[in-house]
């Protein structure tokens, strides 16, 4: 058996270097998991993995492109070996290549998808027979209200509502191993994403959330925290009878 089932359990998120990825990699820490930090750069992942030693907790950088097999495969045995055997898996990994349908070249459609769908679907893959194994596991997908639609967005949001119909499918055939799957939709969340967003459009980052702020019911945008904490639930032992659901994390009702 595996370190993880001794003791200590393993989690890995993807994207994690920075913004929601790397806020719930150091709640997962602080709940007591090894938190494997991976992100396409290993070396981007260390600011992670640093923050989290500095708070007593342990973690591993790993830098793999999540929509290539080979390197996936080897992230998840070299987490497996140094960590232990992953049994939570945050499927963040994301990248936006917005552009109305007109002028979306199919390059800017294929990136989005390899990272989102393609690349959850192999990190869950090489992850999901130590779960089996532990017949116990984790495993959240970030999504987005974008997933609803949203102009601009056609590869986004497809993608993003692609990962809905993964998870709801990963639950009903990893259930009864113990392995619950759920989805995580947020809205708008304060990172260095919706900030390059902001200059895309020529808007200062602080009118951005201004405006943001006035058309959602609890009156402020989301922070990276507000999602990890969401995970922490969906990871934790209470949550074991919640499995492919999809949270909207908006601030008010978005679905």
């Amino acid at each position: 058996m595996s370190e993880a089932s001794a003791g200590t359990r393993v989690a890995i998120v993807t994207g994690a270097a920075r913004g929601i990825g790397a806020a719930t990699a150091l709640r997962l820490a602080q709940d007591g998991f090894a938190v494997a930090v991976l992100d396409l750069e290993e070396a981007a992942a260390k600011g992670t993995v640093e923050a989290i030693e500095t708070a007593g907790g342990r973690a591993l950088a790993v830098g793999a492109d999540v929509s290539d097999s080979d390197q996936v495969q080897a992230a998840v045995e070299r987490v497996a070996a140094e960590l232990g055997g992953p049994t939570v898996l945050v499927n963040n990994a994301g990248i936006t290549r917005d552009n109305m349908l007109f002028k979306m070249t199919e390059t800017d459609w294929d990136l989005v998808m390899n990272v989102h769908l393609r690349g959850a679907f192999l990190m869950t893959r090489a992850a999901q027979k130590y779960m089996i194994d532990a017949k116990w596991g984790r495993i959240i997908n970030l999504s987005s209200v974008s997933a609803l639609g949203n102009r601009g967005q056609a590869n986004y949001a497809t993608a993003k509502a692609g990962l809905q119909g993964f998870t709801k499918t990963l639950a009903i055939e990893l259930g009864k191993f113990g392995v619950t799957a759920n989805a995580i939709a947020p809205g708008f969340i304060q990172t260095e994403m919706t900030k390059a967003t902001a200059e895309r459009m020529g808007i200062p980052f602080e009118d951005f959330i201004k405006g943001a702020a006035s058309q959602i019911p609890v009156a402020r945008v989301g922070q990276p925290e507000d999602i990890a904490h969401l995970v922490s639930f969906f990871v934790s032992e209470g949550a074991g009878f919640v499995s492919g659901q999809v949270v909207y994390a908006a601030g008010g009702p978005k679905a």
